[in-house]
């Protein structure tokens, strides 16, 4: 017979002993099993639990009595024995290594000690077991998370730092970068996971990447601190430059392994390095490292547009400037990226050549229509006014190219003029660059598209914009709204992360509606997903009339203007000038939208300036 186990890593669960969830009610309920979940084996105070429970609410007057009728109701669903009562309090009657954030943490210790012991194979399982326990957020179902949370999720970046030292120690470079890229992001002044950026670059054979990344680095420390790298990122940086005049090739990177004895991320060829041309030593086919690229591997699954995804495939194939419009919140920006990674590996998964490879100097059929890589460079952070250097200077940084300077490079070998820059250091190569959000600079934007098309022939331009580039050569295609089935399947993935167990079948009236009212716009289902964590479908339904104060629960890592619904239309508003939104507020008395013949009758003559306050 097992005891009960309780998650905490993610939204509060109980497993009872054949292993399904317990049927934990509320949220009040499972906040109050989260709190006494994260000091199992103690008590804890009645004061402190209805302090957590009711953080964010008025605890009713009768507090004390309250909280012993969620402890009642909390021991008729996990068994009379699960919760003491104490003198002062109530203690969770459990082992701590029931509870998967203790679980976690012995496991992340073992496998950071086996690490510091020179086992990276043993390390990596521990690390892998420790990190798979993490289903969410820490203490999600707790109303105040923030300073208890912390603590964990400190833990787990930490455990994440040993994972991804334990591959490099196994000689996975390559494997690792996508995952380091994104927590470098997430983390961008933790000089330890740079280092480990650094380190698997170099792994690699990506000298000329990882100095740019330095230098990127080194300017987001002098600009956001006032300060220079640390004495490990310097150290690094002086190795990379004096690898720079001999680089290492990359099978010699994917192929080396350290000995047991060597400290994580130090490099020892095992083997010599494969010749193309000539059977590997062991008697293995190569294998070609991936394309170059900067897309994240994304979070959340992506939910209809299947045909949408073969066709702008298709379409970027054949043409050099696809641009995709919508509405703010229509998904454009995620499009772009699943159309581009499928188009990418439908041309890499065609039978392979039985030619020998070709150097890159002497450009041949590729096995993807994007050798060097697919880049996104993000536009949103850029001011409204920048000019088509600035924009050229994001797309640097986003490529990884931004200037470094390296020994024996002089100043008449550079220029000052970003665009020329990025156009010479795309001019040869075959990219596939996302433009993404493009509409507030909207006319440099198109600049900077021109300009690469022109003077870099293997480059493709993929835009997200709410209006046309309107270059020469560009086809447009707008993203339209999700249609039911797929809006409704988006709800019902993106309601049972937030709510386990949630179902539209529960109330497909409702969730239907839900849809409906939301025009089928990806970001507004996902914004109202995040209620039914406290509300029901229909409850959620009823309140729509009001949806710009209730639909505020965006995700925290997303950019400010796509955390709210109001906060997408005013992003959109501000783009407009004082004559649209005057014929904007003019078209606004038809609530169900209007045909052309409609809008003339009430924009024909030339509308007043809309108030700008």
């Amino acid at each position: 017979m097992f005891a009960m186990r309780y998650r905490i890593l993610g939204p509060t669960q109980a497993l009872t002993p054949s292993g399904d969830p317990a049927a934990l009610g509320g949220a009040r309920l499972r906040a109050l099993l989260a709190a006494l979940a994260l000091e199992v084996g103690r008590v804890r105070t009645t004061e402190v639990l209805i302090a957590e429970v009711w953080a964010v609410d008025e605890p009713p007057a009768d507090a004390a009595g309250a909280l012993q009728a969620l402890i009642g109701r909390l021991r008729r669903t996990l068994g009379h024995d699960a919760v003491d009562s104490v003198e002062g309090g109530y203690r969770l009657a459990a082992d701590r290594d029931d509870v998967d954030l203790y679980r976690f943490a012995r496991l992340a210790d073992e496998g950071s000690r086996a690490l510091a012991d020179g086992d990276p194979d043993k390390a990596a399982a521990l690390l892998d077991d420790a990190l798979g326990l993490w289903r969410g957020p820490a203490l999600a179902d707790l109303p105040d998370r923030t300073a208890p949370a912390a603590r964990w999720e400190a833990r787990r970046l930490d455990a994440r730092r040993d994972r991804t030292a334990a591959a490099l120690a196994l000689g996975q470079a390559e494997a690792v970068l996508p995952d380091l890229r994104a927590l470098c992001a997430a983390h961008p002044l933790d000089e330890r996971l740079h280092a480990l950026h650094l380190r698997a670059l170099r792994d690699a054979g990506r000298t000329a990447e990882a100095l740019a990344a330095y230098e990127a680095l080194r300017e987001s420390l002098a600009d956001q601190l006032g300060a220079d790298p640390g004495s490990e990122l310097r150290a690094l940086h002086a190795e990379l430059l004096g690898a720079a005049a001999s680089p290492r090739p990359p099978a010699e990177a994917a192929n080396s392994r350290p000995s047991k004895t060597e400290s994580p991320g130090s490099r020892t060829p095992a083997r010599r390095p494969h010749r193309p041309g000539t059977p590997p030593s062991d008697g293995t086919a190569p294998t070609a490292p991936p394309p170059p690229g900067n897309l994240r591997a994304r979070l959340t699954s992506f939910v209809g547009r299947e045909t949408d995804i073969h066709s702008l495939g298709e379409t970027l194939t054949a043409h050099r400037l696809v641009t995709l419009t919508g509405p703010g919140g229509a998904g454009k920006t995620r499009l772009a990226q699943e159309a581009a990674e499928a188009a990418q590996a439908a041309k890499a998964a065609q039978p392979e050549q039985t030619t020998p490879p070709v150097p890159p100097e002497h450009p041949t059929q590729s096995d993807t229509p994007w050798p060097d890589g697919v880049w996104l460079a993000e536009l949103a952070p850029i001011a409204a006014a920048a000019d088509a250097a600035a924009i050229a200077d994001a797309v640097l940084g986003a490529l990884g190219a931004r200037e470094t300077v390296l020994r024996g490079a002089t100043d008449a070998l550079r220029t000052t003029d970003p665009v020329a820059r990025l156009a010479e250091y795309c001019a040869r190569r075959r990219i596939l660059l996302i433009l993404d959000n493009c509409e507030h600079v909207i006319g440099a934007a198109a600049e900077v598209a021109e300009q690469l098309l022109t003077g870099c022939p293997g480059m493709t331009v993929l835009a997200t914009s709410r209006e046309p580039l309107a270059v020469p050569g560009e086809v447009v295609r707008p993203v339209d709204p999700l249609p039911d089935a797929a809006a409704l399947r988006l709800l019902a993935e993106r309601g049972a992360a937030a709510r386990p167990g949630f179902s539209p079948a529960d109330d497909p009236v409702a969730c239907a509606e839900i849809c409906h009212r939301l025009d089928g716009l990806p970001l507004a289902i996902e914004l109202a997903a995040a209620r039914l964590r406290m509300l029901t479908p229909r409850q959620l339904a009823d309140r729509l009339d009001d949806r710009f104060r209730l639909l505020t629960s965006g995700s925290r890592t997303l950019l400010p203007r796509q955390q709210t619904l109001r906060a997408v239309v005013d992003w959109s508003w501000d783009l407009l000038d004082p004559r649209e939104r005057a014929v904007l507020a003019r078209l606004s008395v038809f609530a169900g939208g209007c045909d052309l013949t409609a809008a003339e009758s009430v924009c024909a003559d030339p509308p007043a300036p809309a108030p700008t306050n």
